[in-house]
């Protein structure tokens, strides 16, 4: 065939007359090139358009959400067969002014799957194409598009051989249909901790070339660590060299005083005020008339700094309090060596234990040093069940001894049904519009490295679909994680559907209205399964997930419904009530030793009072 194909080829190459279209056989590959397809592109890289070979090509579908494209469409040319899906290779290639070439593959797809009118021989079984490109995450490192203006083409190769191929590249044809009021705009933005990036995206039809053009536009480039707006006394050298050397002599210091056999000390540089772990056990010691004292040192968050007599003040309490109680990342404590007599318990906030982390992510992008002192000082973490306590050991630095199944204080209040039923009021008298719909609540974590590179690409979502498909019985509930620093924003045509709830602080509250949790890598669905209920595993970049951050669990055995890669996903299970019910109950066993709700006493019997686990449950 491609004897044949080649011989053709060469006729053409004897007409005078067509070279202004020449054909060109380079080594094993015939290639078709044009020098008028774009003003600012030489033919040599650029193969593309002749009046003797035609060609058949159609978008049938071309949709964005935000900065991310899909598309659909076919791609031939006549008398080259397409029978086989793997000798065929289309992409969709961007061009700029400054020959920078940006080749995205699409899948291919059979043209009888295409959603269109035509009937296409079945020869070319094999010319359709789908695609989704995200622009916000296509560039290298996964930045946006570069700043420039680009034509979009499709590229074909068809192998005719084992070593011989057909090549052609061309334009995308009248997409203007497809831009709602002729053009699409979107916003792109990156973050890491020492870098933002911000662009708009700017999609119209150029009539000149006949096919796409977008244009990405640098409005933001900064490090955000210039944006700080310390207090002049919590800045600078000074301030710096006091929190890492002064403070730690400080507290040596306060050695000299005894240690208070009576206080416990609740310490926190992610909450300012009592809730989570904290408040459930200390409700507990609070109800049992205890002659205890308690000390309270709460911030909003780790980037909140303390004032020099704040810092003094910590050194105190660190050094004469019996029990010193943290429920996440606590850097002022890491660096001192505990007291001998004193305990350092770690509630951690989490339940169970999904993604690595600590320790267990050494040499992982984001992941600690292994000369880090982080968390390795604890003397007690608790932990929701055995089966876990190995990993929490690993992640945390410490003897697996130091870590106690005693439950999580803050799952108690999944086994208090008049809490439940008193907050469900609570909620629907303060959002009436919930209480005739089911209720979808998406509860996804952050992605970045951490707390200064935290985003969600909003854009994963329809929202369109979702509102389409959905909102007549439900409503979808916005739960992003408060790290997130890009703006969640819902078009209005919407808002009687999707509603944010981001800065509802006890998401466990909001689950018990939730008829369906949609999560991914968050520790949400450990709590959410205690209450039997549905759950979607919205995972769209599970892959690279996997590849980058890891699991201590085989993503796919572990979680407790099914996956969703796609909004249609998503949808699909959601009308079929397809939930895959028979997963949970195995998968609490497994990560709870215990379901009575009596986690806050245990902590409370088993690392304040120092009761071992036999004589608590003898005194029941």
């Amino acid at each position: 065939m491609f004897t044949r194909i080649k011989k053709r080829i060469k006729r053409l190459l004897n007409r005078k007359q067509r070279s202004e279209n020449p054909v060109v056989i380079e080594g094993n590959e015939i290639v078709i090139k044009s020098d008028n397809i774009m003003n600012y592109s030489d033919s040599s890289q650029i193969e593309v358009g002749n009046d003797d070979v035609t060609v058949h090509r159609k978008i049938t579908t071309l949709k964005w959400t935000g900065p991310k494209l899909q598309l659909e469409g076919y791609y031939y040319l006549e008398d080259i067969p397409m029978q086989k899906d793997d000798l065929v290779r289309k992409n969709l290639v961007l061009y700029n002014k400054n020959n920078r070439k940006y080749t995205i593959p699409l899948k291919d797809k059979k043209v009888l799957e295409l959603q269109m009118n035509e009937t296409i021989d079945d020869q070319y079984l094999w010319a359709g194409f789908e695609g989704t490109i995200n622009f916000a995450t296509l560039a290298k490192d996964g930045k946006p598009l570069e700043a420039a203006e680009y034509m979009l083409y499709l590229e074909v190769e068809v192998y005719v051989s084992s070593q011989k191929k057909f090549k052609k590249t061309f334009p995308l044809g009248n997409v203007e249909e497809y831009l709602y009021d002729g053009f699409h705009a979107a916003k792109m933005e990156y973050f890491t901790a020492r870098r933002e990036l911000k662009y708009n995206l700017l999609a119209t039809y150029d009539y000149t070339n006949k096919t796409l053009k977008l244009v990405s536009t640098k409005l933001k480039d900064m490090d955000p660590r210039e944006m700080a707006l310390d207090a002049p006394e919590t800045s600078g050298f000074l301030y710096k060299f006091f929190q890492k050397k002064i403070f730690g002599f400080i507290y040596r210091v306060c050695w000299l005083f005894p240690v208070d056999e009576k206080k416990v000390l609740f310490a926190s540089d992610s909450r300012e005020e009592l809730n989570g772990n904290f408040k459930f056990v200390y409700d507990e010691l609070i109800s049992r008339n205890l002659d205890l004292k308690y000390e309270f040192l709460l911030k909003k968050g780790v980037g909140e700094k303390k004032s020099y007599r704040e810092l003094i003040y910590l050194a105190y309490q660190l050094a004469t309090s019996k029990f010193i109680l943290l429920d996440d990342f606590y850097p002022m404590v890491y660096p001192l060596k505990i007291r001998k007599n004193s305990e350092l318990i770690q509630l951690w906030h989490a339940v169970g234990a999904f993604k690595t982390f600590g320790f267990s992510r050494i040499g992982r992008p984001g992941g600690p040093s292994p000369k880090s002192k982080n968390h390795r000082n604890y003397t007690k973490v608790t932990v929701s069940s055995k089966n876990i306590a190995p990993h929490y050991a690993e992640g945390f630095g410490i003897p697996e001894e130091n870590v106690v199944a005693t439950g999580i204080p803050r799952t108690d209040i999944f086994f208090d049904d008049d809490y439940k039923q008193k907050i469900q009021d609570e909620i629907y008298e303060e959002h009436p519009y919930l209480k005739n719909k089911k209720v979808i609540t998406f509860a996804p974590t952050f992605r970045g490295n951490g707390q200064q590179s935290a985003h969600y690409p909003m854009e994963s979502l329809d929202l369109e679909k979702l509102y389409n498909e959905l909102s007549d019985e439900y409503v979808f509930l916005l739960k992003i994680h408060p790290f997130v620093k890009n703006d969640i924003q819902i078009p209005y045509q919407y808002n009687d559907f999707f509603y944010d709830f981001s800065d509802y602080r006890e998401i466990n509250d909001l689950l018990f209205i939730t008829d369906i949790l949609v999560t991914d890598y968050s520790s949400v669905c450990f709590e959410f399964a205690l209450l039997n209920k549905p759950m979607i595993f919205f995972a769209f970049d599970v892959e690279e997930y996997v590849q980058k951050r890891d699991f201590y669990y085989n993503y796919h055995s572990f979680i407790p419904g099914p996956l969703a890669k796609t909004t249609e996903d998503m949808i699909r299970m959601i009308h079929r009530q397809d939930f895959r019910m028979e997963k949970i109950d195995p998968f609490v066993k497994y990560f709870f030793d215990h379901v009575d709700g009596q986690s806050s006493k245990r902590v409370v019997d088993q690392l304040i009072l120092e009761k071992d686990e036999e004589a608590e449950l003898a005194e029941r």
